[in-house]
């Protein structure tokens, strides 16, 4: 019988797969490696191109928010502008009935009236001043209320006074 010695081969062969194994497992750890840095990069690259659209919104959106608030202050300046027109148009109307006022009173005054002070608080106005008699004062209270532009004459008061050392009669 022939005795061979496969020791020597198989010590060989448990050295190959023992080598094989080594770069097998550098390989595979070279390649997980590698696939974990491609996928790192791959997650960066997402993670860069989101913030980078991020700060893209956020610049957008801080022009926005300067044209609403350039908006609510042009809507502001409107609504002032309009509250200022109001008020023009108000006057406007107003202006030529002040005139017309004081035509009036002018065409209804009798003589020996005179009037000290005229002042208007909305659509009343109070009128006080010094007549010769009471028959004057008589006499413009008519006047006043045949006039189509003034209504409603009320005399408050009438009491002799004394201006200048003359007896007159004060009325409002």
């Amino acid at each position: 019988m022939i005795r061979i010695n496969l020791l020597p081969h198989r010590a060989e062969k448990r050295r190959l797969r023992k080598q094989q194994f080594l770069v097998l497992f550098v390989l595979s750890i070279l390649l997980g490696a590698l696939i974990g840095f491609g996928v790192r990069a791959v997650y960066v690259g997402q993670i860069e191109a989101q913030e980078a659209r991020n700060t893209q919104l956020k610049t957008e959106i801080a022009k926005l928010d300067r044209e609403i608030a350039e908006i609510r202050r042009l809507g502001e300046q409107i609504d002032a502008l309009l509250a200022r027109k109001q008020v023009i148009e108000s006057l406007q109307s107003v202006r030529a009935e002040t005139v017309h006022l004081f035509n009036e009173l002018a065409q209804r005054m009798p003589e020996g009236v005179y009037l000290k002070s005229i002042k208007q608080s909305g659509k009343r106005v109070t009128l006080q001043g010094y007549a010769q008699s009471n028959a004057r004062v008589s006499h413009l209270m008519r006047n006043v209320e045949a006039s189509p532009f003034l209504e409603l004459p009320i005399l408050i008061e009438a009491k002799a006074s004394t201006v200048d050392s003359r007896r007159v009669s004060e009325f409002t």
